[in-house]
């Protein structure tokens, strides 16, 4: 296969359907596309149905273009990343990995456009994290609920309106920043880097005001990350994590139980801001960002030195704090819900608590006028007495209340 009908192929994909997101290409499968979170297979013509181990392998191979570190990558830990541009249409994050023997490719479809805070409609306070002079802030969320886009926006607020140096550190680069006030060096894993711990302990001899870390893999990155932030960088990262005490016991995670003292009060010290994020289905169709955001105060300090207790979880203290643009995904869910933007039964599925946001659905409804309960549904229904028995209609019995 030459690199054209790659392109042919990829390109016929892109154009399947709106809003693709990714493209997925398995052995045994046909070629398929996810778009707004269903995967869907891609008609060509002739058909080629299910792809065969080879054609698989042929693909993964031609994506690679060659490279022996990605080939060895691969061939010795059984996966491998890579980017993957179709000149003049998309770039791709790609993941080649192995499965039951054969090759399988996931490409994650790169936004060439460099977002702003208003197109995302993101909420307000996340424009705090970009005048913030230094210390931790971290993306949290599942694979693909959009934390490079987020972070995207918040680079780009500080590339309008501050002259400083930033360096990225990435796997691969996904937003190419241009040069505008702020001056951008964006580093690629395996390129320009052998790793994120390596690459951060670096970047801290190259006098950036901001550092971007991909993503906080290991004790060392972590470690690194905390000393950058202690000694007046910015340092921007994200976690695979739900919401913000998953985050804390993540990181408390990677170290021995006699470190995790003195990582609480570093952390205590140096964390600014954990937003997580949950894409939700729009009714409309596409899918809508759920924002969970904890800021600094002194009991978000205390909770991460001391670790949470009665009155002193995250969660309390973010719901007691929504006058500052903090909260939750309850919150979230129900604000996105009372918009009409999501249904109830995702309002439901996608929070963290569902006894508050069923309550708040339900005050949500009375204020519409809609009905909350089946209550209108029950009747009175006569039953003629048993043989011998009192009349109930006369009043020698009770009335039986039965539904519709």
């Amino acid at each position: 296969m030459r690199r054209p009908e790659l392109d042919q192929i990829l390109s016929t994909m892109l154009a399947s359907q709106k809003d693709v997101s990714d493209l997925n290409i398995t052995a045994d499968k046909p070629l398929q596309v996810e778009s707004n979170g269903q995967l869907m297979p891609v008609a060509f013509q002739p058909d080629l149905g299910a792809l065969s181990p080879f054609q698989t392998e042929q693909i993964a191979f031609n994506l690679l273009q060659g490279n022996r570190r990605l080939t060895a990558n691969l061939i010795q830990t059984g996966s491998c990343d890579t980017s993957y541009t179709l000149l003049g249409k998309a770039r791709f994050r790609v993941n080649i990995f192995s499965q039951r023997g054969c090759y399988s490719i996931v490409l994650r479809k790169l936004t060439t456009k460099i977002p702003t805070v208003d197109e995302l409609k993101l909420p307000a306070s996340i424009r705090e994290i970009a005048r913030e002079k230094n210390g931790l802030a971290l993306v949290t969320g599942a694979t693909g609920s959009g934390k490079s886009t987020t972070l995207a926006a918040i680079l780009n607020e500080v590339n309008e309106t501050k002259s400083i140096h930033i360096i990225t550190l990435e796997d691969p680069v996904e937003f190419v920043h241009q040069q505008r006030k702020a001056t951008f060096n964006q580093r690629e894993l395996g390129t320009d880097f052998d790793s994120f711990s390596t690459g951060l302990r670096a970047a801290l001899r190259q006098a950036p005001k901001i550092i971007l870390v991909g993503e906080m893999r290991d004790r060392e990155t972590v470690e690194i990350g905390l000393s950058a932030a202690e000694t007046g960088h910015l340092v921007l990262s994200t976690l695979h994590t739900n919401d913000a005490g998953q985050t804390i016991n993540r990181i408390l995670g990677m170290f021995e139980p006699e470190e995790q003292p003195q990582i609480r009060l570093r952390l205590a010290d140096t964390l600014r801001w954990i937003v997580s994020q949950r894409l939700a289905p729009k009714i409309s169709g596409g899918r809508h960002a759920l924002f969970e955001i904890m800021g600094n105060s002194l009991r978000t300090k205390e909770s991460v030195a001391q670790g949470e207790a009665d009155g002193r979880t995250f969660y309390e203290i973010i719901e007691a704090t929504t006058t500052y643009g903090w909260k939750t995904f309850d919150h979230s869910a129900l604000e996105a819900y009372e918009n009409g933007q999501i249904s109830e039964e995702n309002a439901l599925l996608y929070c963290s608590r569902r006894g508050p946001v069923t309550r708040g659905i339900d005050l949500i409804k009375k204020k519409r006028g809609e009905m909350t309960t089946d209550v209108a549904q029950l009747k009175v229904k006569k039953e003629g007495p048993p043989a011998g028995k009192p009349d109930p209609a006369a009043g020698g019995g009770p009335l039986v209340l039965k539904l519709k």
